[in-house]
């Protein structure tokens, strides 16, 4: 496919989501399948709910998703500015033009008029949008509108034509021209609408091809029909392919929404979610790589991905298969790999110990443990914390569950049997808590639960031989001896 120019054009208005994360993957996936242009716009006209902070959030996550683009922010290209709000005068001219070629008008309508109207309609079983009552006013009419104070917003004229145009995911789609009324691309201040701008902007930017939600298909129509105008215009070159992506359901089959939890991607970040993994999950969300395969990388994504193959259907968010796909992409990674991409969650504010009890002899030596048993790198602060802390941060629940009758006396022979063991063999230490069981009729399930508790503070966690053997001798049984003084207490 030639000359493929795409857009990611985010509102900076809170945090990024992750159905926005998925249209930039799919617009991003596009254009390096197609070795074409992504180009990264942002539509920050929305001066009440727009804040610097939220763009620089955008630029931010992007990096960290490992998206680059090659037109935008800090970037520049021959369509610059890239912000929307450093585009205004173009908006005003083109709007200009569209009114003195007849493809827009003043509509000086009232919010009360047009509400009463409306309501009119509806009671008449008619269609309540826009009733053209300005469409084809005087030139007295528009001044006497004037005398009274009236300021005008401008409207595009639709066409009394169906519109029918092919959608790369649904297929053709045709909308009567009774359903699409005129709409507003000017407010009355002269401030330009995303009606406008959206689209004025993808024509000077040569852009070919739309993917975008599914909640914008509705207004598709209006866009081809101000197309068409542009076009005539000498504005726009063509009118782009249009994609549009199915609907992220969240709980209860609703849509996913900014103000559902699980859909802020800081949350993934700050959870330790790995880029790829969050990817490989949300690119299953309207397209898969092959029938019997979720597990791929970035680059098979690129690879392989055709928006054609986008199912059209609505996809819902699994947080559990989200974390069981990052669990698969975890492991995937070199140790070396996987050690540096826990750091952040190793030190302040999220590691419970002093900086100088860290011991990086000891991290690199369980690394490997920990790195098979966890979903998220954020798990990693509560598996190796009993090797930083001074005493092991004792879970209560877990204590009541591993401590029951007879555990002291399990512990005291646990204690001789790993003193005499050979510590620099995890077979060994284990050898000696399964006599010890062998010892009270348990099997080793059951005899290493207060060992574990004893050492670590919780029920569960990494291997506990290699934990012990990392820890070492005397560490371990000095906590194995501070449980029997609890115990006896």
């Amino acid at each position: 496919m030639a000359n493929v120019r795409v857009r990611f054009c985010p509102s900076p208005t809170g945090n990024p989501h992750v159905g926005l994360v998925r249209t930039a993957l799919f617009n991003w996936a596009f254009a390096r399948h197609n070795e074409g242009t992504l180009v990264f716009r942002i539509e920050d006209t929305d001066a009440a709910r727009d804040s610097e902070e939220s763009y620089e959030q955008l630029l931010d996550s992007m990096r960290w998703l490992g998206f680059d683009w090659d037109e935008g922010p800090e970037i520049g290209g021959p369509h610059a500015p890239y912000r929307q709000s450093q585009r205004m005068d173009l908006y005003a001219d083109v709007a200009a033009k569209l009114l003195d070629a007849g493809h827009a008008y003043h509509c000086y309508c009232s919010t009360e008029e047009l509400d009463t109207r409306r309501d009119a309609a509806r009671a008449a079983g008619k269609p309540s949008g826009y009733d053209g009552h300005c469409r084809d006013l005087s030139a007295e009419q528009k001044a006497a509108y004037e005398a009274e104070g009236r300021k005008p917003i401008v409207r595009f004229r639709m066409p009394d034509e169906a519109i029918t145009f092919e959608d790369l995911v649904r297929g053709e789609i045709t909308y009567l021209p009774e359903n699409v009324p005129d709409y507003g691309i000017v407010r009355a201040n002269g401030a330009p609408l995303y009606t406008l701008v959206n689209p004025v902007d993808d024509a000077l930017m040569e852009i070919t091809h739309v993917l975008r939600g599914e909640d914008l298909l509705s207004s598709t129509p209006r866009q081809v029909a101000l197309y068409k105008a542009l076009t005539e215009l000498g504005i726009a070159k063509e009118t782009p392919a249009f994609g549009h992506l199915p609907y992220v359901m969240g709980e209860g089959n609703k849509k996913l929404s900014k103000r559902d939890p699980e859909s802020s991607l800081n949350l993934y970040r700050e959870r330790g979610f790995l880029p790829e993994g969050l990817l490989n999950y949300l690119s299953l969300l309207g397209w898969s790589l092959a029938a019997d395969r979720d597990i791929f990388s970035i680059e098979e994504m690129v690879a392989a991905f055709d928006v054609t193959d986008v199912n059209p259907n609505p996809a819902r968010f699994d947080l559990k298969k989200c974390e069981a796909i990052n669990a698969d992409h975890i492991r995937m990674l070199d140790v070396k790999d996987f050690t540096e991409r826990c750091a952040p969650w190793l030190r302040a504010p999220f590691a419970p110990w002093a900086p100088e009890d860290f011991d990086e002899a000891k991290w690199q030596a369980i690394a490997p443990h920990a790195q098979s048993r966890m979903k998220v790198l954020s798990e990693i602060t509560d598996n190796v914390d009993f090797l930083f802390l001074s005493e092991p941060a004792v879970d209560e629940a877990s204590w009541t569950k591993a401590m029951k009758e007879g555990s002291d006396a399990l512990l005291r022979t646990a204690r001789e049997k790993l003193e005499a063991a050979d510590w620099s063999s995890a077979e060994s230490l284990k050898e000696a808590v399964l006599a010890a069981g062998e010892e009270h009729g348990l099997k080793l399930g059951k005899a290493q639960a207060p060992v574990r508790v004893a050492v670590t503070g919780r029920t569960v966690g990494l291997p506990l031989f290699e934990s012990l053997e990392i820890l070492g001798k005397e560490t371990t049984l000095a906590r194995v001896d501070a449980a029997l003084e609890r115990l006896a207490a």
